[in-house]
Order: C-alpha cells, then sequence, then structure tokens
C-alpha cells in the first residue's frame, strides 16, 4: 500500500462506514481509522425525514455500538478535516467544537467521503427560530420538537426531501404550504408528468402546493434570542405565515478542505464533487472518494454524481476492493424509495426528464409508470407498487426494448 500509515476515512457516513467495513471483510489488517465531523456514531440519513421526524424512530445507528472496538476500527467523532496534503500523505483534522485544537493523521490510502452540506437561503439570518434545513439527526430532532407546537408551516423546495418533509408535517396536523419554483414537485427528478401524479398526492392529503411560484423572501420577526420565523413571501406576492419554514433546496459537495491540495474537483456543470475515475480514484493515485461527495465517471466515460443509498454502498464495495486488491461488487440497477403519507414512492433504474414517460397503471392515488430513451427501457417509478416495481429489476439489467412491456 506504498507509504502505509493505514486506511483513513473521512466521513462517518453511510459511505465511510460501508468503505471500513468491506476493507475488513477483504481481510486488510492494518489501521483503519474513521472520522466524522458529528459527535454521534454513523447512522443512516434517509429515515431523518421520515421515521425520526415524525416520532417513530430516534437515532438510526448503522452499526450496534460495539462494531468498531470488534473490528478493529478507530472511529475518532467530533472531528473536522482542515487540510490534506496528498504529498505528505497527511491530513489536518480539527474538533468541531475547538477548531484551534488540531491533529496531523497520516494515511496510506485515503477515502474522501464527505458527503453534503445544505444549501441556505440567501441573505436569511441562520439565527432564526423557526427555520431550519434537515441534513442531520440533531436537525431532524430540532425541527421534531417544533412541529407539535405549530400553526403553520412552509417547505421551500419539492425534490425528494421537501415533499418527504412536507407529509410528516402535514400527517402531525399543522397546515403546510410546498412551495417549489419548477412546475411540479419532483419535477427536477422524475419530470412533471409524473410530478403531476405526485401532486395529486399531496393536494389530497390537504397540502397546499404553490408550483411555479419562487421564494423572495423568508420574513422574521423580533430581535436577538428572541427573533424568529413569521412568514414566506412569495414573488407573486403572496405572503404565508408560518411558525416552521424548511428550507430544502438542495446541496453543496463538502470540498472546501481540498483548497491548495491539488486535487481535482468536477465542474459544477457535471455535478461539482470531487472528481474521480470509474473506481473512486481521485486525481492523486492514493485518495478515492464515495457517496455523495464523488463524481465518478460513468460506463460512458461522462462524469456523474449521484446522491442515493444503493449507489453508495457499490462505490464503497469497488474502492475498498481497489485499495485491498480484491473483487468489487458491481451491476446493481440504481434504486431508492421515498415514503409520503402511506405511500411508498419507488424508483428503479435510472430516469431523465426527457424519457418518454408510460403510464401503465393509475387508480387515482397508486400508480406506475415506465421509462424509456430510444425505445428502451430505462426506469420505472411506483407510488404503492411496491411488488410491481421490484419485478421489472431484470428487464433493467439488460437493454429492454418498451415495446415488449407496453
Amino acid at each position: 500500500m506504498g507509504q502505509n500509515a493505514g486506511v483513513v476515512i473521512v466521513g462517518a457516513g453511510l459511505g465511510g462506514i460501508r468503505v471500513a467495513e468491506a476493507v475488513r471483510t477483504a481481510g486488510y489488517d492494518g489501521p483503519v481509522t474513521l472520522i466524522g465531523a458529528e459527535a454521534h456514531p454513523p447512522y443512516d440519513r434517509p429515515p431523518l425525514s421520515k421515521g425520526v421526524l415524525a416520532g417513530k424512530q430516534e437515532r438510526p445507528d448503522l452499526k450496534p455500538e460495539n462494531f468498531f472496538a470488534d473490528s478493529s476500527i478507530d472511529l475518532r467523532t467530533g472531528r473536522t478535516v482542515v487540510s490534506v496534503d496528498p504529498s505528505a500523505h497527511t491530513l489536518i483534522v480539527a474538533e468541531a467544537g475547538d477548531p484551534e485544537r488540531t491533529e496531523t493523521v497520516a494515511y496510506g490510502k485515503l477515502v474522501l467521503a464527505t458527503g453534503l452540506t445544505p444549501r441556505t437561503f440567501p441573505g436569511v439570518d441562520g439565527g432564526l427560530s423557526g427555520l431550519h434545513t434537515l441534513r442531520t439527526i440533531d436537525e431532524a430532532l430540532a425541527l421534531r420538537a417544533e412541529i407539535d407546537g405549530a400553526r403553520s408551516a412552509v417547505v421551500i423546495g419539492a425534490g425528494f426531501i421537501g415533499c418527504e418533509v412536507a407529509a410528516t408535517i402535514r400527517e402531525h396536523g399543522v397546515p403546510v404550504t410546498l412551495v417549489e419554483p419548477a412546475p411540479t414537485p419532483l419535477a427536477a427528478a422524475l419530470g412533471e408528468q409524473i410530478g403531476a401524479l405526485v401532486t395529486r398526492l399531496h393536494v389530497g392529503n390537504d397540502v397546499d402546493v404553490r408550483a411555479g411560484v419562487g421564494v423572495t423572501e423568508i420574513v422574521g420577526g423580533g430581535a436577538g434570542p428572541d427573533a424568529k420565523v413569521t412568514a414566506v413571501r412569495l414573488d407573486d406576492g403572496t405572503e404565508l405565515p408560518a411558525d416552521i419554514v424548511v428550507v430544502g433546496i438542495g446541496s453543496i459537495p463538502v470540498v472546501d478542505f481540498l483548497d491548495g491540495s491539488g486535487i481535482a474537483l468536477a465542474e459544477p456543470s457535471a455535478g461539482g464533487g470531487i472528481a474521480c475515475d470509474g473506481s473512486g480514484k481521485t486525481s492523486d493515485e492514493d485518495v478515492y472518494a464515495v457517496g455523495d461527495v464523488a463524481n465518478w465517471l460513468d460506463d460512458e466515460g461522462n462524469p456523474k454524481r449521484v446522491e442515493h443509498w444503493n449507489h453508495v454502498v457499490e462505490q464503497a464495495s469497488v474502492v475498498a476492493a481497489a485499495i485491498t486488491g480484491g473483487e468489487p461488487v458491481r451491476g446493481a440497477v440504481p434504486y431508492f424509495w421515498s415514503d409520503q403519507f402511506d405511500v411508498k414512492i419507488q424508483v428503479l433504474g435510472e430516469p431523465r426528464v426527457d424519457d418518454d414517460v408510460h403510464i401503465v397503471d393509475d387508480d387515482g392515488k397508486k400508480f406506475l409508470a415506465y421509462y424509456s430513451r430510444g425505445g428502451i427501457l430505462t426506469a420505472v417509478v411506483g407510488a404503492g407498487k411496491v411488488a410491481a416495481v421490484m419485478k421489472t429489476r431484470p428487464k433493467l439489467m439488460t437493454e429492454t426494448p418498451i415495446s415488449e412491456l407496453i
């Protein structure tokens, strides 16, 4: 492994812990260090906007407490990476609560899994009470604590997180307005045709969906520690009263610590993040990246950054194999899901907004749709159609003509 101070993994989320676990499973017996910015041990993020926010689940830890000691993984929480020096094979790490206290950590192989940070609304004072983003367990619990006493809520951004948050808050009996500048919720991910069916689901559950309109201002009242949100002003002049405002307008790859390192970043037009080859290797021979922050070359040689759970798991397997010389597990059909109200929305494959959409089943609430490009099946999206979606997986593993299915 060359200059070997072991495997150091920065980012203790799903990608980081899966790499740590996989190198151990492959038989690597050198030092493995897992560094996380949060004070908590690694936990799963998808439940934050679902079970955790709904109060049905507490912190969804990815591993039991004894896993790290039993696996000889040195877990260091509450630490953020400040800089990386590939020529010296070192990184500078600071304590999250005291950035002046730093240490130098040596590595043989470095895996970057630093993930994303939520975009904030421009010009808004982050000290406003009632204003939330949702990326961490602490943010989810803080939002959950405010829901029961709220009289109204506004969710800005109708991507998957925004839709899930709106559904969860509405199920608590709080009136919710979901604001999205695109023509429909999920239009950027699934296109407007399916977005209209998701709109129907939310409207049917008494969510006030305002699509095709933007937000000009988050209005606050009070001063100092008493400052809190009071309303959201839209670009059509409407003012929506709100005790709670949740901002879900996307996230930014955490890459600032790479300034001056020489490690290449991907162009923003290609999704940004850390530029990697098809096996997760960066522009430096001994540095890899996985997960939401990583921009890998796809099978056609195009840069692509993907933010889905099973994609991260596959990347971790590939990187662990590259480090240990083992065989990676590849070839899984991309898959993710979103729980909204009592409906599970599943996405299998890789839909694009310019694909042809074929709705093959729709009973007014549940639906099933096939996506195709150039006459070939590319994805299947279903709401409340778990078995029907999953049985199409074999069709997505080969080039299946859409004409065989409809």
